[in-house]
């Protein structure tokens, strides 16, 4: 039990960083959003401020579960930016990895297992009843 705390954060941690991003480098996330959504700018304030708000629930122990299953709908709507990324052959006049289409292909497998650690942190979170009904 010691280690979910610590898996709970580090995925907070991941989340956070990831989410603020996209307000320090707005313009990188724009380009890789497909094309056929349009809104490339709101579509990536939305996110990053659902990301840091899936990182506020992973971080309080009473709303881990929610903060898990939220941070797996996330990660799944993000999904097809991802795709567009690798589908471009990475993102032309960003650094490496960015810029490399191998890796933007390689990267979409890795998608799974940061799903697979939100889903882990949501399972064992507190039962939703106790966050609800405020019990601890």
């Amino acid at each position: 039990m010691q280690r979910q705390p610590l898996s709970r954060y580090a995925l907070a941690a991941v989340m956070a960083g990831a989410g603020l991003s996209h307000f320090v480098v707005p313009r990188y996330y724009e380009r890789i959003v497909p094309r056929a959504l349009g809104h490339e700018h709101l579509l990536v304030q939305a996110s990053g401020v659902a990301e840091i708000g899936c990182a506020t629930l992973l971080a309080n122990r009473r709303t881990t579960r929610i903060g898990g299953w939220a941070t797996v709908v996330l990660l799944l709507a993000v999904f097809p930016a991802n795709v567009q990324m690798a589908l471009d052959g990475g993102v032309a006049d960003a650094s490496f990895p960015a810029n490399s289409a191998a890796a933007s292909w390689a990267r979409l497998p890795l998608q799974v297992p940061l799903i697979w650690w939100a889903a882990t942190i949501a399972r064992a979170g507190a039962p939703s009843s106790s966050v609800l009904s405020g019990r601890r």
